[in-house]
C-alpha cells in the first residue's frame, strides 16, 4: 500500500499534471466567458436579423400528451434550437483557441527570431585536418 501511495504522489505532483490541472480552471473559466460572449452579445444580433427568433426555443413537437381538459400535460419535443446554439458555442470557442494559439506561435517565432544566432563552428584549418588524421593513423596501428 505505502508503494502504491508514493506512486500515485510522484504522479500526482508531477509538473504536467498539475499543468494539466491549472488548464482545465483556466478553460472552464474561459468556456463561461465564451458562453456568455455567444448568449449575451452575439446570438441577440443574430436573432434579431431572423426576426427576433430565440434560437434556444426552437423545436418541433413529436407528441403532446393532454389531460381531460384539453391541457397540455407534457410534450417530447425535438430541441434543435438548442442544437443550434450549442454549434455557435462550439464554433466560436474554437475560433477563440485558434486566435490564441496563434497568437502564442506569433510570439514564440518573435522570441526565436530575436535570440541571437549561435555562433559558427570555427573551421578548423588545413594544418590541423592534416594533423587529426596522422593522429588517427597511427593511433589505429
Amino acid at each position: 500500500m505505502k508503494k502504491f501511495l508514493d506512486e500515485f504522489k510522484q504522479f500526482a505532483l508531477r509538473g504536467n499534471v498539475i499543468d494539466m490541472a491549472i488548464g482545465v480552471v483556466i478553460g472552464s473559466a474561459f468556456s463561461k466567458i465564451t458562453s456568455s460572449l455567444v448568449n449575451d452579445l452575439i446570438m441577440p444580433f443574430f436573432a434579431m436579423m431572423c426576426g427576433n427568433v430565440n434560437f434556444t426555443e426552437l423545436k418541433v413537437i413529436l407528441k403532446e400528451t393532454l389531460d381531460a381538459e384539453g391541457n397540455i400535460v407534457s410534450q417530447v419535443t425535438l430541441n434543435y434550437g438548442q442544437f443550434i446554439q450549442n454549434i455557435v458555442d462550439f464554433l466560436l470557442i474554437a475560433l477563440c483557441l485558434f486566435l490564441v494559439v496563434k497568437f502564442m506561435n506569433a510570439m514564440k517565432k518573435k522570441e526565436e527570431e530575436a535570440a541571437p544566432a549561435p555562433a559558427p563552428a570555427p573551421v578548423k584549418s588545413d594544418e590541423t585536418v592534416l594533423l587529426e588524421e596522422i593522429r588517427d593513423l597511427l593511433k589505429n596501428k
